[in-house]
């Protein structure tokens, strides 16, 4: 309703603005200014509208991972994470990284953030699965071209009253100092927290707070967004098997290749949508690539 409200409040100025156009050019700008903006939140809700999953309208939770390659791949997963925290400052997000495990030499073996804002959940989870790059590799003293894989998790954070059992025997929690980025003060006690849901082998880690209690909370937190997010996967599985109309696992699907080298461009294959700046693309801006995805899947 807030966002219909402001709607109505635009146009009302831009009618206004179009009105005293006769007579001064400078409203006549104003008044273009402002239809431009009105379209801008009206495409904002239309796409909205196409989000009515469950979780859809709250947060998130983030988490990158290199694939197999090394150091090569290491850093292309740092340069995603780098791309997902511009497009959440992009939007207004807050974000938190609460996990973050420096690569060899380079790049990133892992980082998980927490997303905060309208939608994050919904926009975001477009963005699941693995990435492919390809690019001459600067790790590689006789240039030759590399192509390497990261992957993406997207979780929505579950609400407190939202019931998700967790028996106490079945964690194992392990205590560790905390590497990387995070300051003096965090990195001299085994502040760090890492959880194993022995059951299902989920492990969750935050090392961000100085506080271990503190870092234990954040991880029961993820744990239980991720377990959730387990069992509604295997829901969907099993409804999937009834139907006989098995769906492809968008977790394991490559959905995206950016290539560097020999030509520049970024390719959704879901969609076919292709961006050739791909320096705009690696800062942020892939609204056209989650656009696209959320219209062919209304």
């Amino acid at each position: 309703m807030e966002s219909w409200r402001k709607l109505g409040s635009e146009l009302e100025d831009a009618q206004v603005y179009t009105e005293l156009a006769a007579e001064e050019e400078e409203a006549a700008q104003e008044a273009a200014d402002k239809l431009a903006e009105i379209d801008e939140i009206l495409g904002r809700l239309e796409l909205e509208r196409l989000l009515g999953g469950e979780h859809d309208a709250g947060n998130a939770i983030f988490t990158v991972h290199p694939g197999a390659g090394g150091t090569e791949a290491q850093d292309w997963a740092e340069m995603l994470l780098r791309q997902y925290l511009r497009w959440c400052e992009r939007r207004g997000y807050k974000t938190e990284i609460i996990e973050y495990q420096p690569g060899d030499g380079a790049g990133i073996k892992s980082a998980t953030f927490t997303v905060e804002g309208p939608y994050a959940y919904g926009y975001l989870q477009c963005e699941a699965g693995v990435h492919r790059l390809v690019r001459i590799s600067p790790f590689d003293s006789a240039a030759r071209r590399h192509t390497s894989f990261a992957s993406v998790f997207v979780f929505p954070e579950v609400a407190d009253d939202v019931e998700v059992e967790i028996d106490e025997s079945d964690l194992r929690i392990d205590t560790y100092r905390s590497s990387g980025a995070g300051g003096q003060h965090v990195n001299k006690t085994d502040s760090a927290v890492r959880l194993t849901h022995i059951p299902t082998g989920v492990v969750v880690a935050c090392q961000n707070e100085r506080s271990q209690h503190k870092n234990k909370a954040t991880t029961m937190k993820v744990m239980r967004a991720r377990l959730y997010e387990l069992e509604m996967k295997k829901k969907q599985d099993r409804l999937d098997e009834l139907q006989s109309t098995k769906k492809e696992i968008a977790w394991g699907s490559q959905i995206r290749s950016y290539v560097l080298h020999p030509y520049r461009m970024v390719k959704d294959h879901r969609t076919g949508i292709e961006v050739g700046n791909t320096d705009a693309v690696l800062d942020g801006d892939i609204d056209k690539f989650i656009e696209g995805y959320m219209q062919q899947n209304a």
